[in-house]
C-alpha cells in the first residue's frame, strides 16, 4: 500500500517541480504571465498583511515606548530650561532694581552737599537685640567711626566699628541709639530713641503741649555734630496725649528702608570744628565788610568844568567810516 502510494507522491512533485521551474523561465523570458502575477499579487495581498503583522507590531509597541522615553527626556530638558530660564529672569529683575535704587542714591547723592562714599550691604547681626549690619567699606576707602549713613529717603545710623576693608553700622532703631531731630514744620527740637523694632522710633520728653501731629517730618538738627543737619529721620505716625502727664507719648516711622535696603551712602562731613567753621565765617564777613567800605571811601569822578550840573556829556563825533573794499572779510 504504502508502496503503491510512493510512485504517484513522487511523480508528483516532479511534475510540480517541473511546473515552477517552467512557470519561472517563462515570466523572467517573457511578459505573458505578468497580469497574472498581478492578479495573483492582489489575492495574496492580505496574506502579506497578516504575515507582516507580527513584526509590525513589534516596532509599534517599541516605538510607542521609545516615543513616551523621548517625551520624558524632552519634557524634562524643557524643564531645565524653564528652571534657567526663571532664573536669568529674577536675575535681570534684581539687576534692574538695583539700578533704580543705584539711580535714586546718584540722585541723592547729588543734592548732598558733602562728599560721599557708595557702600554695599554684606552682612546682618543675626543677634535680634541688636541692630547692626555690616558694609563693605572700611579704614582703606576713608571710614571713619561715627560716620553718617543713609540710604536714597534717609538716615539709616552711624558707623560704630571700622576694619581694613569692612564696617559695622549701627540703625537708628537700635535701643541704645538716639539721635537729635527737629520738626521740619515748625524747628521743634526733640531727641529720637531706637526701641528694637525697625518700623519704629520715639520722642522722648515732648512736652504735651508741643505743636506735634502725625505726618511731621523729623530730620537731624545737626546738634551733637554727628549726623549733618537737614536730612530726614522720620515721619510721626502716632501722638498720644494724656493729662495726666507731662510728655506726650509720640512715635514715628524711620523714612530710610532699614529692612531693604542694599546699597547705601557714607558721608564725609566738613572736618572742621564748629569753632574753626565760626573763626573762618567770621574772618570772611570782616573782609566782605572792609571791601565794601573801600569801595565807599573811593572818589566819585567830578562832572568837567563848564559843563552844568545834572547834563550828560555828549559823546565824541566819531570819523565817519568808509565802505570796505570788495571781498574784505571774505575767505581767500
Amino acid at each position: 500500500m504504502l508502496f503503491s502510494k510512493g510512485p504517484s507522491l513522487v511523480v508528483r512533485l516532479l511534475v510540480l517541480v517541473v511546473f515552477a521551474a517552467t512557470l519561472m523561465v517563462v515570466d523572467a523570458r517573457f511578459e505573458v504571465l505578468k497580469p497574472v502575477r498581478s492578479q495573483l499579487g492582489l489575492v495574496l495581498m492580505p496574506f502579506y498583511g497578516l504575515a507582516d503583522l507580527p513584526v509590525r507590531l513589534w516596532d509599534g509597541i517599541n516605538q510607542q515606548f521609545s516615543s513616551r522615553s523621548e517625551l520624558l527626556a524632552e519634557n524634562e530638558k524643557l524643564k531645565a530650561e524653564a528652571l534657567l530660564m526663571q532664573r536669568r529672569l529674577q536675575k535681570l529683575a534684581t539687576l534692574t532694581e538695583q539700578n533704580v535704587r543705584l539711580r535714586e542714591l546718584l540722585n541723592s547723592a547729588e543734592l548732598v552737599d558733602e562728599k560721599v562714599l557708595v557702600g554695599e550691604l554684606i552682612g546682618v547681626d543675626p543677634n535680634p537685640f541688636t541692630h547692626r549690619i555690616l558694609i563693605d567699606k572700611g579704614e582703606r576707602d576713608g571710614v571713619f567711626l561715627g560716620q553718617p549713613v543713609l540710604d536714597a529717603r534717609g538716615l539709616m545710623g552711624q558707623v560704630v566699628e571700622v576694619m581694613p576693608y569692612t564696617a559695622r553700622v549701627l540703625l537708628l532703631t537700635d535701643t541704645t541709639h538716639s539721635i537729635p531731630v527737629q520738626v521740619n514744620r515748625n524747628g521743634l527740637r526733640a531727641i529720637a530713641v531706637g526701641t528694637g523694632n525697625p518700623e519704629r522710633l520715639e520722642l522722648r520728653h515732648v512736652a504735651d503741649t508741643a505743636d506735634i501731629k502725625e505726618g511731621d517730618l523729623l530730620v537731624s538738627s545737626g546738634m551733637g555734630q554727628r549726623f549733618p543737619a537737614g536730612y530726614p529721620v522720620a515721619v510721626v505716625n502716632e501722638v498720644i496725649h494724656d493729662s495726666g502727664q507731662p510728655f506726650s507719648i509720640v512715635r514715628a516711622v524711620p523714612t530710610a528702608a532699614l529692612n531693604r535696603t542694599r546699597y547705601m551712602l557714607l558721608v564725609f562731613s566738613d572736618p572742621r570744628s564748629p569753632e574753626q567753621r565760626a573763626s573762618e565765617a567770621a574772618q570772611a564777613q570782616e573782609a566782605h565788610d572792609r571791601e565794601l567800605a573801600e569801595q565807599a571811601k573811593s572818589p566819585v569822578p567830578s562832572p568837567a568844568a563848564g559843563t552844568a550840573p545834572g547834563a550828560a556829556s555828549a559823546p565824541a563825533p566819531s570819523a565817519p567810516s568808509r565802505p570796505a573794499p570788495a571781498g574784505a572779510g571774505g575767505a581767500r
